[in-house]
């Protein structure tokens, strides 16, 4: 890869990437997500989560006490995906307030952050019934609204929290085992793969392998500018 001084690159050629074929329409796009306007950011998740309130597209919506649209700084660049609300988030309408999710908190103030400087939402935004696993077609229907999500936010990086998170997001049936450890792709946006904070407290022993994905990650924040200050864009 030729010398650059985008903090970007230099991320990508810190974790082996030696070169990147990309196309002029990427380039552009770039540019383009470097010019995000934080008040258009807030307006458009606002304006979305009145959207999609009263949902009832999927049969989730029948069964749902609430719709957990997500939280945290949708500015920031940064964006948590896991696979769908619990008991205690349908109760409270908030993502990731359980014990995985005061374990998730515990995670991210081990490499300095907290909710204030990132956003945390889900593949689905209503509850399946008993905690199962999202259906593929309520998936695919849900998973649109966080495909909005994603486009008003321009994040810098994705971290995909499980598998069904991960396979969700980069359409592939591959195991998260094959997936951590290295960054991958959602359009234009680095994805990194890392365990649900529901399976660290099945199996201590997996938080080993999730401290190493937030080292690499902490590393990639550090050379990419992230997480973005309340209206700086990225670049």
């Amino acid at each position: 890869m030729a010398e650059n001084t985008d903090p970007f690159w230099g991320a990508v050629a810190s974790f082996g990437v030696e070169q990147v074929f990309v196309l002029p329409e990427w380039i552009q796009q770039k540019v383009q997500n470097n010019s995000v306007s934080s008040i258009g950011v807030k307006g458009d998740m606002e304006a979305l989560r009145k959207e999609i309130a009263g949902c009832m597209k999927c049969p989730l919506g029948a069964t749902r006490k609430s719709i957990v649209f997500g939280e945290g700084n949708s500015e920031s660049g940064i964006l948590f995906v896991g696979e769908g609300p619990g008991a205690n988030e349908d109760e409270t309408g908030r993502p990731f307030v359980g014990r995985s999710g005061k374990l998730l908190d515990k995670i991210f103030a081990s490499i300095e952050l907290d909710r204030s400087k990132l956003f945390i939402a889900n593949i689905v935004k209503c509850r399946p019934p008993n905690n199962r696993t999202p259906s593929s077609e309520e998936a695919e229907i849900c998973g649109r609204y966080l495909e909005r999500q994603i486009e008003i936010m321009k994040p810098g990086v994705i971290v995909a929290l499980g598998a069904s998170a991960a396979r969700t997001l980069l359409g592939t049936r591959k195991g998260i085992g094959l997936l951590r450890g290295d960054f991958h792709r959602y359009m234009d946006t680095p994805v990194m793969v890392t365990y649900h904070p529901a399976a660290l407290l099945r199996s201590p022993a997996l938080k080993r392998p999730v401290w190493e994905d937030m080292k690499k990650l902490k590393s990639f924040m550090e050379q990419t500018g992230l997480p973005r200050s309340e209206g700086e864009t990225n670049g």
